[in-house]
């Protein structure tokens, strides 16, 4: 299966790449988004997003497509947010499945290609508590859901840093090697990730296992 990453670093798109694989529970074949697809960021990933599934869609046989953010301070996304009309506007992944929904609407069908299947999580507060996932206790969603002060306090997410590369400004290749270090660790106990995290990793749990594979 063509599966394709948008995520706010290549060392998070590596990462992902594995955990997709454990989700499906066979290789995926990654495929290289556009080059215009290099973010370091939220709004980045927001900006471009469009524009990667645009391309995605025409010029690739890609046929799944994953996103993945931090959620940092924003809204935790909750299941409330899965009815119909009671989606969050500042909620980042109730952003994303809109701005995937928008742009779907204005793709034009291929001939002989399925339209691509989209997965789309957010990491409470951000990835690096996935990472570490089982191994500090305290790190988990529903510590993060009540007490908000964590995903907001910028002090905390350096902390996670840390915990993870031993520092808050980890080169590219360090960033990689303990990105992939953790989600190879991970793939052993998915069941775990996601019911620490079932909103944000449990949500892209579940947009996974629906892919059609092909």
């Amino acid at each position: 299966m063509k599966v394709a990453v948008l995520s706010e670093s290549p060392a998070d798109v590596a990462a992902i790449h594995i955990l997709i694989d454990g989700l499906l529970g066979r290789p995926i074949q990654p495929i290289e988004p556009p080059q215009q697809s290099r973010t370091r960021g939220w709004s980045d990933v927001l900006q471009v997003l469009p524009a990667v599934l645009k391309h995605l869609h025409y010029r690739t046989d890609t046929q799944a497509f994953a996103v993945v953010i931090d959620a940092d301070a924003s809204p935790l996304h909750q299941p409330t947010h899965e009815a119909p009309g009671r989606e969050v506007e500042k909620c980042r992944l109730c952003q994303l499945r809109r701005v995937v929904a928008q742009t779907h609407t204005q793709l034009r069908p291929v001939p002989g290609r399925v339209p691509i299947q989209v997965a789309i999580g957010t990491a409470i507060p951000a990835i690096e508590a996935w990472y570490r996932c089982g191994l500090e206790p305290h790190i988990n969603e529903i510590t993060c859901f009540q007490n908000p002060q964590i995903g907001a306090d910028f002090h905390t997410r350096n902390q996670l840093k840390r915990y993870v590369y031993g520092t808050e400004r980890p080169s590219l290749t360090l960033e990689t090697q303990r990105a992939v270090e953790a989600a190879q660790r991970l793939v052993q106990s998915l069941s775990v990730l996601e019911s620490l995290f079932p909103n944000g990793f449990g949500a892209l749990a579940r947009d996974v296992r629906s892919w059609t594979l092909g």
